[in-house]
């Protein structure tokens, strides 16, 4: 696959218009940069799932149960000890420490998971290198795109025929 293809516009409209010709093409954009909100891209760039909550529940209850099982496995099997005729499986007793153990794997899991959906901790991205992109936060209008197949030439051309004022090959 060929490398993503950054555009550069002078107008939102003419961003939209080629985001739409480029998805009717079947390529794939990727992001846009604005200096402000465009609405018509909120539909397009549609945010995908955050994977933080089931990452937390599952760490967080499975850490609660093992820590059940352990407390479980160690007064009742491995060392059963009777003193005051208290039962072996006492299950209020039980329940402060899985539940202490259960919130705090959640926790890490939790900033783990986060991290890992951001895409962090990255401190270069190769858009950086491009001299067009800082134009973005100021007056430009730029559209990352991916082209579907290995050769990008009919989307640079494509991207070029909806009024891209530079279409330049970003290098991981």
């Amino acid at each position: 696959m060929s490398a993503p293809l950054l555009a550069e516009f002078e107008t939102p409209e003419a961003l939209v218009r080629a985001m739409r010709l480029a998805q009717a093409d079947g390529h794939r954009a990727l992001d846009a940069f604005t200096p402000f909100p465009v609405p018509d891209l909120t539909d397009a760039f549609a945010p995908s799932r955050n994977p933080v909550r089931p990452v937390m529940a599952v760490a967080g209850f499975g850490a609660a149960a093992a820590m059940y099982a352990l407390q479980w496995y160690s007064s009742v099997i491995a060392y059963p000890l009777n003193s005051g005729g208290r039962a072996l499986h006492s299950w209020p007793v039980f329940l402060l420490v899985p539940f202490e153990f259960g919130v705090l794997a959640a926790a890490i899991a939790g900033l783990v998971a986060m991290f890992w959906a951001c895409g962090l901790p990255r401190l270069h991205h190769p858009l950086f290198a491009i001299p067009q992109f800082e134009r973005a936060s100021q007056d430009r209008f730029l559209l990352l795109v991916a082209a579907k197949d290995a050769d990008a030439t009919a989307l640079r051309e494509s991207l070029e025929r909806a009024g891209a004022l530079l279409v330049a090959e970003m290098h991981a």
